[in-house]
């Protein structure tokens, strides 16, 4: 088996690729934020037998929406997103598409709206800044506390701050994803994505403490090796059982994304990134890094 501990700088410099292009994307492009951070309503429509999406916005101009945009989902579904508006307003627009649809025939039917004010948009996203700051720093201290009683060869706070990098490592990825693929795609992140980056945390936190638990167990039972050596027993230990337990998830994903609904599409999608790069710095940064850290200790 690769010894993943002594060949760790190899892992190191493709997880650093990520994390710089990721960061390059999201300092040149930033996210595409939807109305659940930005403010503004959303419509979803779904035809019988979609028009094109010239010609719903044509036939919407007499009603001047502001930065109307119109997007074909699914196989015969829009989405309209505008300013925010009034009922009246909502119920003057679906007035006007069911007159044009009826007009040709087609059937159609409203499956929701939504419409939240740009100040209560501007505070969720200070808040879900703040949950994940929150969280982060809530799960580093966590775990230097839960390793308190492991200070030799390395400090239990040194866990902690391992577990805070591997973390910005899961989160950073699938953030510059959706910076890309709200640059070319037009893919808006809201309050979904939030959740989806929570759930990231709460997965990869747990393959961590799972390899850093083995760490801790062979400290007492294997005294006479060293602590790299040491490290890649205890990754070896928990590397099929890490593996195993992410392909199932990611399985179980991978079918929401195929077969679920298109409103579940880019969930589904940053759940799977993050998880598969959770699972990536729980087996080949986060341990690696104790050793890495040890090392230099060593040295000064």
């Amino acid at each position: 088996m690769l010894n993943i501990v002594e060949n760790r700088k190899i892992f190191y410099a493709i997880s650093g690729i990520f994390i710089a292009i990721s960061i390059v994307v999201i300092v040149l492009w930033g996210l595409q934020f939807g109305i659940d951070f930005k403010g503004g309503s959303i419509l979803e429509i779904n035809y019988s037998e979609r028009p094109d999406a010239d010609s719903i916005s044509n036939s919407l101009k007499p009603l001047q929406l502001n930065d109307l945009r119109v997007s074909p989902i699914g196989s015969n579904s829009i989405v309209l997103r505008f300013r925010e508006t009034d009922e009246e307003t909502h119920q003057s627009i679906l007035k006007t598409l069911k007159d044009k649809a009826n007009s040709t025939s087609i059937g159609v039917d409203e499956r929701r709206f939504s419409s939240i004010g740009p100040t209560i948009g501007a505070e969720l996203k200070q808040k879900s800044i703040k949950a994940i700051i929150i969280v982060l720093l809530g799960i580093s201290f966590y775990v230097a506390w839960a390793f308190r009683k492991v200070s030799q060869p390395i400090s239990s706070w040194r866990y902690g701050v391992v577990t805070l990098i591997a973390l910005f490592h899961d989160l950073i990825i699938p953030i510059g994803l959706f910076a890309y693929l709200g640059r070319f795609y037009g893919v808006e992140v809201g309050a979904n994505f939030i959740v989806a980056l929570l759930v990231i945390l709460g997965f990869s936190v747990h393959d961590t403490i799972v390899v850093f638990d083995r760490i801790r167990e062979n400290l007492k039972r294997y005294s006479q090796l060293s602590f790299m050596p040491l490290v890649s027993q205890s990754i070896r230990e928990t590397i099929i059982r890490s593996l195993n337990t992410s392909l199932t998830v990611l399985l179980t994903l991978a079918a929401l994304y195929v077969f679920g609904g298109e409103s579940l599409k880019y969930f589904v999608l940053a759940l799977m990134v993050g998880i598969f790069s959770g699972t990536y710095s729980s087996i080949f940064i986060a341990a690696p890094l104790l050793v890495t850290w040890f090392n230099f200790l060593k040295r000064s």
